[in-house]
């Protein structure tokens, strides 16, 4: 147990050998393509040589021990191969045995963030509830921008967010920017609540910048007292053209009316579609 076998690469050069021994059969590349799906399943059940002679279909099912089976998945990730999507689907298999050790996996800071990523996304397929709730939480309070683990976090968190609401609210004084409009993404699609409306207005005049994702936060959780907020923005000096036109989404899916204009020559987006228009 634990070899770092490198399944990706055994089905590539088990498909590179298929294309070129098969290529004069096809007529087009699409038509080899759609037999790549009963390639693939008589590579799962063909004995491989790097398996000793078992089959990679059968490879790791023989395996019941969900700890180990995601020890072996941090030792992938710590050898830089790609994990095989046959053990994350043996992981899957095993459910809830499955549970407490990708908790584990998701919190402990020592791992990558890849593995963590793995670890909640595995959370959500094995459906895990709530469980992760405070992992979730703690990894979208620390986000920068571009925060891919705090993305997974935030997709596992959309399924039991609105049950923590008020959890939430609390956490909005103390984080920054971009968490804040992770959180409030989040309550976007949930139950009406006048805080969170209120703290999306706050954070619409607040953050020019962001107008238009927070306009459609707004036009998502349909609160009609946005449209006087938002029809103020249509006249922003520095509101760009792709903003403008959430803002104006977002009038119309609060049910308003907006009949305004305005002109955004040397805007880039708008001059390409002004481009394509005239095409």
């Amino acid at each position: 147990m634990f070899d770092i076998l490198d399944f990706d690469a055994n089905f590539k050069a088990y498909t590179d050998k298929w294309i070129e021994l098969n290529k004069g059969k096809f007529k087009t590349y699409e038509e080899m393509e759609d037999a790549m799906p009963q390639v693939y399943m008589r590579w799962l059940n063909s004995p491989a040589a790097f398996l000793g002679g078992e089959t990679p279909g059968g490879y790791f099912q023989k395996y019941d021990s969900a700890p180990e089976l995601i020890k072996w998945l941090r030792l992938y990730d710590e050898a830089g191969v790609s994990a095989p999507d046959l053990l994350l689907d043996r992981i899957n298999d095993l459910g809830s045995e499955s549970v407490k050790p990708l908790l584990y996996a998701a919190k402990d800071e020592r791992n990558s963030a890849q593995m963590r990523m793995t670890a909640l996304s595995l959370l959500k397929e094995v459906d895990a509830g709530d469980l992760p709730k405070d992992i979730c939480f703690n990894i979208i309070d620390r986000r920068d921008d571009d925060d891919e683990l705090a993305d997974m976090a935030a997709e596992l968190a959309e399924g039991f967010a609105a049950k923590y609401a008020d959890e939430i609210l609390e956490r909005l004084e103390d984080v920054g920017d971009a968490a804040r409009e992770t959180y409030l993404d989040l309550l976007s699609s949930g139950p009406a609540d006048g805080r969170v409306y209120d703290a999306m207005i706050r954070e619409f005049e607040r953050r020019p910048d962001k107008c238009g994702l927070f306009s459609a936060m707004l036009g998502k959780l349909g609160d009609e007292r946005a449209i006087e907020h938002l029809r103020g923005a249509l006249d922003w000096d520095d509101i760009s053209y792709i903003d403008y036109i959430e803002v104006r989404n977002a009038i119309e899916e609060l049910g308003g009316e907006c009949a305004h204009e305005r002109s955004f020559d040397g805007d880039p987006y708008y001059e390409m579609m002004k481009q394509q228009g005239n095409d």
